[in-house]
């Protein structure tokens, strides 16, 4: 008996702390993932050649079957852990996410031809979105309205028309374009909404390098570019533009240009540039610091990032005042392109002094990849480059934290999802930007979890069968689908049989799993008549939403993210941030409807002022954007 008894006991005492550690993991955040399922066990490995999970946790694969988790075996309609979920209540732990049940994202084709080739995107805060392209080849696939035509130069000095346009506004709502009239060169220039809800445009080539334009969104299609030629104290070309927490526009860089300066009021000139020893320290024979990744810090100041080093930049002393350890690898910027972003801002009812800001680079090209690429009789494309640096530049000490991406990708685009993850798409897996100088497109995006262990974070997703080269864009919709455009490394518009890389004048849209038709039942719809519009640094603002009450939903159970929505060219996304925000107060208003007392940004350090689309993440799951004004 005593033997039957210590057999019983080394049976049942594993089985104990396995479920306790089980359950551990549930609540620690292991599980809920949308991407992962719990497949009735704890602890993982991963497989670096498919990138999916083994053991305790598994990404669904289509190709093969999957016994689903518990949470998504059950009815639809009820709480996917009905257990878990009877107990919710406002102050209850957050039930784990909803799991996607063999779903890595889908693709569908959005409008065949978008007038121009997109190499400049942004999403204006009426729902429609900016799109223009270089005009130095004088031809589009949309011609300017009533027959207009802008006279030009051409080398030998003859004065010839351009009756294309060269920019269109799209209209998410009837998938529609409407030319623009732009009437100084926006090639390669930056950009972005400004805090009062208008576009603008800065720097070009040519007679646009020192330009300003301006656009103030409308609905009755007749708003157009106001443009201020020989504006800018330097020329832009190529350069980055960035909000300030005070609400200035800050530029970085451009070609020769070693500076920065700061937007002038409208129909000013500009006051003077800044000299930067990081941008000329950091040009090699082929450049690799231009459209350098600027983000605003928390402690007021500006980070810089251009080839493979990076500094702090004080605005208000215009100084220098600090230097970051280099990235090591490769080049990260213009014509090595690679991709960065800032993690998501957790912010809490009280905050430290500075709050941890995380800046992620990844992709990009080796230093010598341009020149190897450059000459047409025997161009040479090295591999890409397939690492990621993480650094928390807050931090008293930074330094770099690498890991390894699924595949090499260069001129990719990085962007903030609604959940808190990040998606890398477009590019290619050899050679730079630059027409012509980029080969094996790389068709697979990547979801990367940052709070997931290293090793463990990224996911692949569905493939397009469109090469998005040099010239792609992407953004995030409202409606939180991706929209994917452009692609043109060609010196003009090419569509011959014989052309490898055609010019894309197609637009696709990504739709990521946390949009499969299943979690519907459980997505929040915002209230946006009963949610407030104009926000006040670190005071409460009521966001209203219906979710399905079977749910049992809890404070918890959501999350409050803030996106503020970039200009995106040549692989960054300016001005790009996503902040989670703390929350306050839960309550059940009635009919399955809810409402949640948020907390606003404490400062323009974290959230510069303007135009933010607001999401409520119900345990992963995304309800539509909402357009609030962060207010000066």
């Amino acid at each position: 008996m005593a033997t039957l008894k210590m057999k019983l006991f080394c049976v049942v005492l594993p089985l104990f702390f396995a479920s306790a550690l089980a359950i551990e993991a549930h609540w620690r955040g292991f599980v809920p993932n949308p991407l992962l399922a719990h497949q009735g066990g704890f602890g993982f490995s991963f497989d670096h050649n498919d990138h999916t999970h083994t053991g305790g946790f598994h990404l669904f694969d289509e190709a093969q079957p999957v016994v689903a988790s518990k949470a998504a075996a059950v009815d639809p309609a009820q709480p996917a852990n009905a257990d878990v979920a009877a107990a919710a209540g406002a102050d209850a732990p957050a039930q784990p996410d909803f799991p996607f049940v063999n779903n890595r994202g889908a693709w569908e084709l959005l409008l065949q031809d978008s007038g121009v080739s997109v190499m400049h995107l942004t999403l204006l805060p009426n729902n429609k979105i900016m799109f223009y392209d270089a005009a130095a080849p004088h031809i589009s696939n949309i011609k300017l309205p009533n027959g207009e035509c802008l006279p030009w130069k051409n080398d030998q000095g003859v004065v010839a028309q351009d009756c294309n346009a060269h920019g269109v506004e799209y209209d998410i709502a009837t998938n529609t374009i409407r030319p623009l009239k732009i009437t100084t060169d926006a090639w390669c220039s930056s950009g972005g909404v400004m805090p009062n809800g208008r576009f603008i445009s800065t720097g070009g080539w040519a007679d646009g390098i020192k330009s300003i334009r301006y656009f103030t969104p409308c609905d009755d299609g007749k708003c157009d570019f106001k443009d201020y030629p020989d504006t800018l104290n330097a020329e832009r070309w190529y350069a980055t533009q960035i909000t300030l927490a005070d609400g200035r526009l800050f530029l970085a860089g451009g070609r020769h240009s070693y500076s920065y300066e700061y937007v002038p009021p409208e129909g000013q000139k500009s006051a003077g540039s800044i000299v930067s020893e990081l941008l000329d320290t950091t040009t090699d024979t082929d450049e690799n610091n231009l459209y350098p990744f600027v983000y605003q810090s928390s402690d007021g100041n500006i980070f810089i990032f251009a080839n493979d080093q990076s500094i702090l930049f004080n605005p208000k002393t215009n100084r220098q005042i600090k230097k970051f350890p280099t990235l090591p690898g490769g080049a990260r910027n213009y014509p090595a392109s690679g991709m960065s972003a800032l993690l998501p801002i957790e912010l809490k009812e009280q905050n430290p002094d500075v709050i941890p800001i995380e800046v992620m680079v990844c992709g990009g090209a080796l230093k010598e990849a341009y020149a190897a690429s450059a000459k047409p009789e025997n161009r040479v494309f090295l591999p890409a480059l397939n690492d990621c640096g993480r650094m928390v530049i807050t931090d008293p000490n930074p330094q770099w934290d690498k890991e390894e991406m699924p595949s090499r990708r260069v001129m990719g685009d990085m962007l903030n999802l609604p959940t808190g993850d990040l998606l890398i798409i477009n590019g290619a897996k050899a050679g730079t930007s630059a027409w012509w100088q980029a080969e094996d497109p790389n068709f697979t995006p990547h979801i990367y979890n940052p709070k997931f262990p290293k090793g463990q974070r990224f996911f692949d997703m569905a493939p397009t069968t469109i090469p998005r080269m040099y010239h792609s864009t992407s953004a995030v919709l409202p409606s939180t689908k991706i929209l994917v455009a452009g692609s043109n490394p060609n010196s003009g518009y090419w569509f011959a049989p014989d052309v490898k890389y055609k010019t894309e004048l197609r637009l696709e849209i990504f739709s990521p799993p946390y949009l499969d038709a299943s979690l519907d039942i459980h997505r929040p719809a915002i209230d946006a008549g009963a949610t407030a519009k104009k926000l006040t640094y670190g005071a409460d603002f009521n966001i209203q939403f219906k979710v399905n009450e079977a749910d049992k939903p809890g404070k918890n159970d959501f999350k409050v993210h803030m996106y503020a929505v970039p200009f995106t060219t040549h692989g960054y996304s300016m001005n790009q941030r996503l902040l989670s925000l703390a929350k306050k107060d839960f309550k059940a208003v009635g009919g399955g409807v809810y409402s949640i007392t948020a907390l606003a940004p404490p400062s323009g350090n974290v959230a510069p002022p303007g135009f933010y689309l607001v999401f409520v993440v119900h345990r992963g799951v995304p309800s539509q954007g909402v357009w609030v004004q962060m207010n000066q």
